[in-house]
């Protein structure tokens, strides 16, 4: 499967702003606007309910939008089901529906964050099923792509993610610094194959690749 060209570089400095992430991510003019549309509900929302940290909503293009929006490069353009777990204020896979991945679906178990993510879906017309439960009490659904952002430490992600993957699944973790160590925990557990990218919006951040993914046989 042919993935997609990686997003360019851009040294983390002062706020990216739309403009900024439109030189970066070329998009069209209508798809700047949704997320436009989403970063301003975004900021209205914080105060009342905790999407995200609060200091990231000076800088939100790059914290939020970019930091999803590079996952695409990495995503097999073949992909048809993408399920994002523990969704939360939509990240990734919001983003990554409004930049055009197909199928995707959200799994937010917080019932105010997935009001949130309903009420973000009509404002944006993001092409997303939002599901309002918690990953394993969700009917089978197999993923090309399963996506995660600050959900739980990598072995505990692996256990969430495991009913939807198929032979073929790939899964796109953004993580920070202690994924090594993570990974170390994981593969006292899991067989796979992992591949680790440099964060292009957090200079501490890493993207995790992993694929063929089986538990170890019990002894």
């Amino acid at each position: 499967m042919k993935a997609r060209r990686p997003i360019n570089d851009r040294p983390v400095g002062t706020p990216l702003g739309r403009d900024g992430f439109a030189r970066l991510v070329p998009v069209s003019r209508e798809t700047l606007e949704r997320l436009d549309a989403y970063v301003a509900l975004l900021k209205s929302w914080n105060s009342r309910i905790n999407l995200v940290g609060a200091t990231t909503l000076g800088d939100p293009w790059r914290r939020h939008i970019l930091d999803s929006a590079q996952l695409l490069s990495f995503m097999p353009r073949d992909a048809r089901v993408l399920v994002d777990i523990g969704s939360g204020a939509g990240l990734p896979g919001l983003v990554l529906a409004l930049m055009g991945a197909a199928q995707v679906h959200l799994i937010e178990s917080d019932q105010r964050k997935a009001v949130f993510l309903r009420e973000a879906v009509r404002i944006t017309g993001a092409a997303v099923t939002v599901h309002a439960v918690r990953a394993e009490r969700l009917p089978s659904l197999v993923a090309d792509v399963v996506t995660a952002r600050a959900v739980a430490a990598l072995p505990d992600l692996l256990d969430l993610v495991e009913p939807f993957l198929s032979p073929h699944s790939i899964c796109l973790f953004l993580k920070g610094r202690t994924v090594q160590e993570e990974l170390t925990a994981a593969a006292k557990t899991w067989k796979m194959r992992t591949r680790l990218e440099p964060s292009r919006s957090d200079p501490g951040g890493m993207v995790l690749l992993v694929e063929a993914i089986a538990r170890e046989p019990r002894r």
